[in-house]
């Protein structure tokens, strides 16, 4: 099983940017499909952003197409997410998610490896 280890996440104004990194351990990171998701306060944990193994198709939830890119980085053994344009409702904890599936996909079932988390705070 792959282990995952985000960063990058911090207190940044409304229209700024961040860049989140998932370093993956213990096996290579293009053998998955790698995810984001997120958790606002008081809200459920929701998809963001996908990569597939095959060919690193992506897919976005609708709220963050545009803003926000995902990419992978082989040798690094690292998945990114690129946030622009960051708006307040973007605050969350985001959580970095691998699975097996050699597709794009965006249910929580389809991944079982995921990280801590890293808090991401948008200031109005």
């Amino acid at each position: 099983q792959v282990q995952l280890v985000e960063s990058g996440g911090g207190l940044v104004q409304a229209g700024g940017s961040l860049r989140l990194s998932c370093a993956a351990s213990g096996r290579t990171v293009r053998s998955y499909t790698t995810g984001w998701f997120r958790q606002a306060p008081g809200k459920d944990r929701e998809f963001v952003a996908v990569i597939a193994a095959i060919g690193g198709s992506t897919y976005y939830a609708d709220s963050v197409k545009g803003r926000f890119t995902i990419s992978r980085d082989n040798d690094k053994n690292t998945v990114y997410l690129q946030m622009n344009s960051l708006k307040p409702e973007d605050t969350a904890v985001y959580y970095c998610a691998a699975g097996r599936s050699l597709l794009p996909r965006s249910a929580e079932a389809d991944f079982d490896s995921w990280g801590q988390g890293t808090q991401v705070t948008v200031s109005s």
